[in-house]
């Protein structure tokens, strides 16, 4: 096990204590069960879990140092999974609400207990929880089509949606990265999960068609690069080609382009895909800038109505204080599990080529189309 942890600081912008006390919101939300909701009950209505959230927030844990609380979450979550390797969508107050599987709430466990063996050194935690990783990784690509990507949700019923999304799947493929890392490290390859994260990274950043039209989310704006599929140059382009659609200056990240709300967990989330992309000073500047969310607390705001100039929903969710917390340690950049974004194992995050280019139709159109790149 590693030495105790001390929770990050930004110079100028929070001290250790500040994100401490961030972490610490999380905790008083934390069920007795150990899974963390979006928010406990607000005006008598629960938040609800879902296993992406649950992962981010326990991560945001381990990096501030409650280490207890995080085992707790990860425990919680390995006792629930389902024999299929899945999660419910949704649980209220324990009772599950929406049944079907996710492929992304799936496959976010790997991210998580990558980022707690990087964190910890915990080789013990890694191999308990290796079973719970195949079984979700297992899940989610069975989801995979033909072409590379992974349709989000499969129903109670066991059918499987008919559709992708840019932003779970960009997810999918850092935690597909991070599950080949942790099967390496202990010593259970599974060559077939890498090539899959090679056509999945592929179509993320070259099949804009193979996706819903979720455009209007700023998450899939700035997701391929946070997820690694896009990065260099054609990530700036990204930033550039929709900077002024969802950043609102002085304010922060929308969450959708057509609505006057601007929210801390999508700006924080930005924060993390421009360090990874290299661009610290927009990074940093916007990180200075959602602070107008920071709670007495050391909880956040989910989010600013800045026509209405109130807060809106209204609540201090879980979720937002973990993306703030993960934003910290990205850009300060010095615990064990900070490049998390960046690289997985020593392999630099990015574009990746088709590991099947017939399936995507590039090799189809090469051919069809031999002198198209001399002219």
């Amino acid at each position: 096990m590693r030495s105790e942890i001390a929770a990050p600081a930004v110079a100028g912008v929070v001290t250790s204590a500040d994100t401490l006390a961030t972490a610490q919101s999380i905790v008083r939300q934390q069920e007795e069960s150990g899974a963390i909701p979006w928010f406990s009950p607000t005006h008598g209505v629960p938040g609800h879990v879902d296993a992406w959230n649950h992962v981010e927030a326990a991560m945001a844990l381990t990096v501030a140092g409650l280490g207890e609380q995080a085992r707790r979450a990860y425990e919680w979550l390995a006792g629930v999974q389902r024999p299929d390797g899945s999660w419910p969508a949704k649980w209220v107050l324990g009772e599950v609400t929406e049944p079907g599987g996710e492929s992304n709430h799936a496959a976010y466990i790997a991210v998580g207990v990558w980022h707690e063996l990087l964190m910890t050194g915990d080789e013990d935690f890694a191999r308990r929880m290796w079973p719970v990783v195949h079984r979700a990784i297992k899940f989610t690509l069975g989801l995979q089509t033909r072409r590379g990507e992974i349709i989000w949700i499969r129903h109670e019923s066991g059918e499987a949606s008919d559709h992708a999304l840019l932003t779970g799947c960009s997810s999918i493929y850092q935690a597909l990265r991070c599950a080949v890392a942790l099967a390496e490290h202990l010593g259970e390859p599974q060559p077939d999960w890498e090539l899959a994260a090679d056509q999945l990274g592929h179509v993320v950043a070259a099949h804009p068609e193979a996706f819903a039209d979720k455009s209007r989310w700023s998450m899939d704006w700035y997701y391929p690069v946070l997820g690694g599929p896009v990065r260099g140059a054609a990530a700036y382009r990204r930033f550039a080609e929709q900077w002024d659609t969802f950043v609102v200056p002085e304010l922060g990240c929308r969450c959708v382009s057509d609505q006057p709300w601007v929210t801390a967990a999508e700006s924080c989330e930005l924060v993390m895909a421009l360090d990874a992309a290299g661009d610290r000073e927009r990074a940093l500047e916007l990180f200075t800038t959602i602070q107008h969310l920071r709670h007495e607390d050391g909880s956040y705001w989910t989010g600013w109505q800045f026509e209405n100039q109130r807060h809106f929903p209204g609540d201090r969710s879980t979720y937002t204080a973990a993306a703030v917390i993960l934003a910290a340690d990205a850009l300060e950049g010095t615990s064990a599990g900070s490049q998390i974004f960046k690289e997985i194992a020593g392999r630099p995050l990015g574009p990746s080529s088709a590991a099947d280019p017939v399936a995507c139709g590039c090799a189809l159109m090469s051919v069809a189309n031999p002198v198209r790149t001399r002219l």
